[in-house]
């Protein structure tokens, strides 16, 4: 029997994850293995050993075994932990839509996210450059970067408080940023 390389064996754990949801990798605490060459482009792209990652399941896979720890972002299974390059934030979220009162995003890989007290919106402003850098929380510590369209349709719905664009989703208050 041959031994499956790491991505094979990532691969194969998620697979075999238990019930139908996300895998408990916040449960699972194994060695760490060392690192693997994968690097999350900003721009949402998942590369392997410097090529892009063609297989759009095989992306939503690894992402689901996907962990953020003091040290870094990991691929983690319930017997090897390997750390992963991520250049911003390991999601995009690219799009969004009003759901009652509440905003729904939905992520590059699939996944959605209700804005509110458990998932909330943040926007950090560049401090040298003045550029938001909008995300929303996706699950654990892992979160997505807002694209611009869609951060521009949120500026758009916002109301006027006290000089600040603010945002309503799931009962809480998200300020976008002032009006200048």
């Amino acid at each position: 029997m041959t031994e499956k390389s790491g991505l094979e064996a990532v691969a194969e754990a998620a697979k075999q994850a238990p019930g139908r949801g996300l895998p408990p990798v916040h449960l699972w605490n194994p060695a760490h293995c060392g690192d693997i060459d994968i690097l999350i482009r900003a721009d949402g792209v998942w590369m392997h050993e410097g090529s892009p990652i063609g297989r759009e399941a095989l992306v939503r896979l690894f992402s689901t075994v996907l962990r953020k720890d003091p040290d870094g972002y990991h691929l983690v299974t319930p017997v090897e932990k390997m750390r992963i390059e991520v250049e911003d934030l390991p999601f995009r979220a690219v799009s969004m839509q009003r759901d009652g009162d509440d905003l729904v995003f939905t992520t590059d890989l699939g996944d959605q996210v209700r804005a509110g007290a458990d998932d909330p919106i943040v926007v950090e402003t560049d401090a040298a450059t003045g550029e938001p850098a909008p995300r929303v929380h996706v699950r654990r510590d892992l979160w997505a970067r807002i694209v611009r369209p869609v951060f521009y349709d949120l500026v758009e719905m916002a109301e006027e408080v006290d000089g600040r664009l603010v945002v309503r989703s799931g009962g809480q208050a998200f300020d976008l940023g002032a009006l200048s």
